[in-house]
């Protein structure tokens, strides 16, 4: 695969100063955690490495192609984003919503083959709605709702996915659940870069985080490196206490 790499990247956040320049590769069997307080620039580095914003300046480049220089379509092939809230721009029932995940794959005016629907049921399967298949996707919850976005990427089948709050609105064992399925698409060696507001899944999770700080500075590394109490207090002004369990650091805030 083609990593996707940040190149002197800053994101373009309006009334900010420029803060970090990043300079990241995210590999193959790799899984990152991005961690930051509301308003740091998760969801807008998620969109500008997805191609979807222009950077302040710098580059996102897939192995050595800039990603403005690639046709959409070759981007979608490989990258695949999972968003933090969708709009319904039109009716559309659940497999025909993980069959957008084939599209990149097929010529225009190409219908969907035999193959297709079975890759889009086997997502719908994997991710627990295959029973949902004929609901409109307006009338699912919410966890619903983004179990069948998970599986629309899945049946895209991209290199590096990208996941803006994946665990959003899903109860603890579908929570699990997609960690686990995200853990088996890196050690297939694809890779993953996620956006958490839950410290302790990213602990779990996560073999390197980026932290993002309001003012726009940033760090990264492998996670043993950034799980430490006091980086971890300031990035959220929060004093925090550390316990284990199961051989993972578990953070807890403190009154």
């Amino acid at each position: 695969m083609d990593p996707l790499q940040a190149d002197q990247l800053i994101i373009d956040i309006p009334d900010r100063a420029s803060g970090s320049a990043l300079n990241f590769t995210i590999g193959p069997g790799q899984i990152w955690g991005v961690l930051g307080p509301n308003g740091a620039g998760k969801t807008t580095l998620l969109h500008t490495l997805a191609g979807l914003r222009a950077p302040r300046s710098g580059a996102v480049r897939l192995g050595e192609r800039s990603l403005t220089a690639m046709k959409r379509r070759s981007v979608s092939q490989q990258l695949g984003l999972v968003f933090q809230e969708r709009q319904d721009g039109f009716p559309a029932t659940v497999l025909e919503t993980a069959l957008i995940g084939r599209h990149p794959w097929l010529s225009p005016w190409q219908m969907e083959s035999g193959q297709d629907l079975g890759l889009a049921m086997a997502a719908l399967q994997q991710l627990d709605v295959a029973h949902l298949k004929d609901r409109l996707v307006s009338s699912l919850s919410g966890g619903e709702r983004q179990r069948v976005a998970i599986a629309t990427v899945l049946c895209q089948s991209p290199m590096t996915w990208l996941l803006d709050e994946p665990t959003n609105h899903l109860d603890l064992h579908h929570q699990v659940s997609a960690l686990q399925l995200l853990t088996e698409q890196a050690q297939s060696g694809r890779a993953v870069f996620m956006c958490l507001h839950d410290l302790n899944l990213a602990a779990r999770w996560c073999d390197h985080l980026l932290l993002l700080y309001p003012d726009g500075n940033a760090c990264w590394g492998a996670a043993e490196q950034m799980l430490v109490p006091s980086v971890l207090e300031q990035l959220y002004g929060q004093k925090l206490m550390t316990v284990e369990a199961d051989g993972a650091p578990v953070f807890v805030p403190v009154r």
